[in-house]
């Protein structure tokens, strides 16, 4: 992966980069959090220190339907030149007739253009190549997206040098470094809903010393060992596509399960809840938290963990009755000296709803683009930079 050690003089030069300003906006299209765009200027700055005479900058936002007004980078345009004190010149297309000579160019939104995620290679490579018609070097800062194979992503570096963002290298390297060379013990913890988990916590089951999991995932897992989970979710049909997986995994002694749970008659923070036993759940109660012994169990292991990986979340933390299990696990990890990377998505929002987000190593900004290295695949626009 090529980064800014490798990037040549870019004196004069334009650079065209892949951001990631998919950010939360409200009904008019403002800005509601920026934690993305804050995240992106470090290497903004960078290049216009290095003396870069033109950023164009590239983004997609959301997942529009008709090209809904909302979804426009106007907004989010105005919003950067405020953080930067820089004008920043926004287009309505892709720079088809050329740009303003402006210091710093938003294009318009990526995905208003079908080519962006075409699944034809050709119809992806006709946009990018246009693109990189509007710069000298490309830099990919926008890791969340990085294991998609969209035009921005792996098209544009085909026609002009492509460099990885400060963020995406200290993501990546970051990442790679606590699957293929970590301190022990290497603790992961695995929770959210989806089965689409399974594969990564097999991939882990090679290098981890204990994956506790929590979230329905671990009700999936308890329900396929023959556990009645009462009504709680869980998903049936990941589990059976794969099967031979869960059965490897639940009898793995390096794979902990939850022992009780925090269950309510109803998804709602006003439910009626009580704690009980695993095997205790009643028809028409379902776990939405990991109970006082689960925790009592786990906390050891990040006590005296090295390395703790986090992905997804433990328990329905937006819920108040149901956000203890979350709370403890994100602050034994903030309290560790261990290096701690949280794997975007849920548990990203958990640990920033927390303020704990500055005490862990790395809070990755996407969720299946870590999630995949976690699993031992490659990143397609990673690859790319090399």
């Amino acid at each position: 992966m090529k980064t800014f050690q490798n990037l040549p003089d870019i004196t004069g030069k334009r650079i065209i980069i892949r951001v990631d300003f998919n950010v939360p906006l409200d009904e008019n299209g403002n800005v509601r959090e920026d934690k993305r765009i804050q995240h992106a200027l470090p290497t903004l700055r960078y290049l216009l220190e290095a003396g870069a005479s033109q950023l164009v900058l590239m983004t997609h936002v959301g997942r529009p339907k008709n090209n809904e007004p909302n979804l426009k980078t106007d907004k989010i345009a105005a919003y950067l030149q405020s953080l930067l004190n820089i004008e920043v010149a926004k287009i309505d297309d892709w720079g088809e007739g050329g740009v303003p000579t402006s210091k710093i160019v938003m294009l318009e939104n990526l995905r208003f253009n079908p080519a962006e995620k075409s699944k034809k290679e050709s119809e992806r490579d006709l946009f990018g190549k246009q693109l990189a018609s509007l710069a000298d070097f490309y830099v990919n800062e926008a890791f969340s997206n990085s294991h998609r194979e969209h035009a921005s992503m792996t098209s544009v570096p085909k026609f002009i040098p492509g460099f990885a963002g400060l963020g995406v290298e200290k993501e990546v390297n970051s990442i790679k470094k606590a699957i293929q060379n970590p301190e022990h013990p290497l603790v992961a913890i695995i929770g959210g809903l989806k089965a689409d988990k399974l594969p990564a916590i097999d991939y882990l089951m090679n290098v981890a010393d204990h994956i506790l999991v929590a979230g329905a995932l671990a009700f999936t897992l308890r329900k396929a060992q023959g556990v009645n989970v009462g009504s709680s979710k869980v998903d049936e049909e990941g589990m059976e596509e794969l099967a031979s997986l869960v059965e490897k995994i639940t009898q793995s002694n390096k794979v902990l399960l939850p022992e009780d749970a925090v269950v309510a008659d109803t998804f709602d923070e006003k439910a009626n809840h009580k704690i009980v036993q695993i095997d205790q759940i009643e028809e028409g109660w379902m776990a939405l938290d990991i109970g006082p012994k689960t925790i009592e169990k786990y906390s050891p292991y990040l006590q005296s963990a090295k390395t703790i990986l986090w992905f997804g979340p433990i328990g329905v933390f937006e819920m108040e009755p149901f956000a203890n299990g979350t709370r403890v696990i994100a602050r034994a990890m903030a309290e560790s000296p261990a290096i701690t990377i949280i794997g975007g998505g849920d548990s990203a929002g958990a640990v920033s709803q927390l303020g704990l987000e500055e005490k862990m190593t790395l809070v990755s900004t996407g969720g299946g683009a870590s999630l995949q290295m976690i699993e031992g695949k490659k990143l397609p626009a990673i690859e790319i930079l090399k």
